[in-house]
């Protein structure tokens, strides 16, 4: 009796406490754990750890965020995007292949791609690498005829594809801009794009330009390959937008739709013509740029590209005649590669890209071919971004509410990554280096991050750096158009001083 009593006893008090837990969730942890151990029913449960809340690092550099992003005082009314768009088909590699009868053999690399065979063959030598690769598929029949069964694969994904496409998709999301498009537009990407994106009717073509996306997971198999790593395999025939068939259309556009900023993409993919197309269509881009009224600023996005020596003309050629540029870190140190900057020696970067590094080719190229008093060139103004941190780079005296891009840009950068409307504090991390030289070439000075304050600004000659982490999505859930998303936001909270 008295066994069943002390049972119960026991069973009451915990009940109680149950209750206590309920009701009572603000009581300390220490004085639930004590009532729990006096009942002598062994360890109690630890307690769930807390969520990153308000005092986290990351919390507290969010909060700072939104209190420094404010739109400026003279907005874009209208802006007009050009001249590279298509739609990208995600899939899964192995099913389309295995759908389409072929068997995995042994891998082996094209640097263009003929045939079904081909693309197998290619496909096998990088998924056993775990490595991204790009490749043009010349046979256009065959090419369309594997398109039309990824498109109508179960599963299959339709994404707006394109620097400039994804620019203007992401411009559009703000009602009072008007946003004018143009790119090779077939029907399924019409129909993706937003109804705020204008399409001017020369732009329509009755077949889009697809861009297969294969993806593949880490550890995944097919017969006895096994891969690595998660990553995907890109193919497509696209002849539009490597020939930058739009830009005349573009430019013919702009007199009626009278924007107030132009954004341009799509240099790198003329990478597979040949040296004579690239260079006459450089020039024919020089004079498109400038038949732009002048006033209008120019933004310029770039995107990988492997070939030095067109990207050696780009900087020569076009970076004066732009106002503003977008890029990340692969194409910051080729850019430097291929026109003898500095650290152009560093082969590649190892980890988080060095401030100082970035900051000295920033500046350099600002320098070089930005505008000063002795060179006639329009660009002064640079958006940086790499995967834990940005910097805006300007020519001071020309823009105006920086400190609110920077931290515009960072910030899309933690939402779009993690497919959240706002930062998601427990889904993000803080990958930014705690404190960084601001240069490497010379004696630049040691910055310490404060979560608090999270835009750092230095000078330079002339030049003006704002530095601010990214909140690093832990478990994205798309990378794609990141790079584009990031450059447009940084551009919608940006402001012009008119000269």
């Amino acid at each position: 009796m008295a066994l069943w009593r002390g049972s119960a006893y026991a069973g009451f008090l915990a009940l109680a406490v149950g209750c206590v837990f309920l009701l009572e969730p603000q009581l300390p942890g220490s004085a639930l754990r004590s009532l729990w151990s006096s009942l002598q029913l062994g360890p109690a449960p630890a307690p769930a750890p807390a969520p990153p809340g308000p005092g986290s690092p990351e919390g507290r550099l969010s909060a700072a965020w939104d209190a420094l992003i404010v739109r400026p005082a003279r907005r874009w009314r209208r802006v007009a995007v050009g001249v590279n768009a298509c739609v990208d088909v995600v899939l899964s590699g192995v099913k389309l292949l295995q759908a389409l009868g072929l068997n995995p053999g042994n891998g082996k690399d094209h640097t263009e791609l003929r045939s079904r065979n081909d693309l197998e063959e290619a496909f096998v030598h990088f998924m056993g690498k775990g490595a991204a690769a790009e490749r043009f598929f010349s046979d256009k029949e065959t090419f369309h005829n594997i398109a039309q069964i990824a498109s109508e694969f179960p599963g299959a994904q339709h994404y707006v594809g394109g620097n400039a496409a994804l620019i203007g998709q992401k411009f559009a999301a703000n009602a009072d801009l008007k946003v004018l498009l143009c790119g090779p537009v077939g029907p399924k990407l019409h129909e993706l794009l937003d109804d705020n994106v204008f399409v001017p009717p020369e732009s329509l073509q009755e077949v889009d330009e697809f861009h297969l996306i294969l993806e593949y997971q880490a550890g995944e198999e097919w017969g006895q390959l096994k891969a690595p790593h998660a990553n995907r395999f890109i193919f497509s025939h696209d002849l539009s937008n490597g020939a930058m068939n739009m830009l005349e259309v573009f430019v013919s556009s702009l007199e009626e739709f009278q924007p107030d900023l132009v954004v341009l993409s799509g240099l790198h993919m003329m990478e597979g013509q040949s040296k004579e197309f690239q260079r006459k269509r450089l020039l024919e881009v020089m004079t498109s740029i400038s038949d732009i009224p002048t006033g209008i600023p120019v933004h310029l996005e770039l995107a990988s590209m492997t070939n030095r020596e067109l990207m050696s003309s780009i900087v020569h050629q076009v970076f004066s005649a732009v106002t503003s540029l977008g890029l990340n870190e692969q194409e910051l140190l080729f850019l430097s590669q291929s026109a003898s900057g500095p650290h152009s020696s560093l082969s590649s970067w190892t980890g988080v890209p060095d401030v100082g590094v970035v900051s000295d080719i920033l500046f350099w190229i600002l320098k070089e071919h930005g505008k000063s008093e002795s060179r006639a060139s329009d660009l002064t103004r640079i958006h940086f971004h790499t995967l834990a941190y940005h910097i805006l780079a300007t020519v001071d005296g020309h823009w105006a509410n920086q400190l609110a891009a920077v931290a515009a840009g960072a910030r899309v950068a933690g939402t779009q990554a993690c497919a959240t409307e706002t930062i998601d504090t427990r889904r993000v991390s803080l990958k930014a280096p705690r404190e960084f030289m601001t240069s490497r070439s010379e004696a630049g000075s040691r910055v310490m991050l404060n979560p608090n304050e999270p835009v750092v600004k230095w000078h330079r000659e002339g030049v003006s750096f704002h530095f601010t982490p990214v909140l690093v999505c832990k478990d994205p859930v798309r990378t794609v158009g990141l790079g584009d998303a990031i450059s447009a936001e940084g551009l919608f909270y940006s402001e012009v001083h008119p000269h």
